[in-house]
């Protein structure tokens, strides 16, 4: 038994998707406030606070994490927003998404293995890694 989905809910999930996209903190912020889920996500497994912490605002991700986004939420691949942000040498989303709770050893790759490979030591340093 398939489930058709209401256009108008798909138009709307692509709207808040795009406001996570491109950072618009504020209104986000007002449609989590709304009762859109904190947590949504795309047919990827991509939360709104991936696809804000993967574009690099900062601002978004705090609004998202003190609205209770999980910080540790992977992909459908397995990835965390911390280890995007680490990928797109995001410090201020690195930051907000530590002051928020993420775990830098969460998802595959983790932060840390994220941080490894690309030589970041000083990220390992931040997050307790040798």
């Amino acid at each position: 038994m398939s489930e058709e989905l209401d256009p108008e809910v798909v138009e709307l999930a692509s709207k808040v998707f795009d406001l996570a996209r491109h950072g618009d903190a504020e209104a986000l912020a007002a449609y989590v406030d709304a009762g859109v889920p904190v947590n949504l996500t795309n047919d990827r497994g991509d939360s709104l606070l991936m696809l804000a912490a993967y574009h690099g605002h900062a601002e978004a991700v705090s609004a998202l994490l003190a609205r209770g986004a999980d910080a540790d939420r992977a992909n459908d691949r397995g990835q965390t927003p911390l280890a995007g942000a680490v990928f797109k040498s995001e410090d201020a989303v690195i930051k907000a998404l530590l002051a928020g709770g993420a775990d830098p050893s969460a998802g595959t790759p983790s932060a840390v293995d994220t941080a490894r490979m690309f030589g970041k030591a000083e990220l390992l340093a931040l997050f307790g890694a040798n």
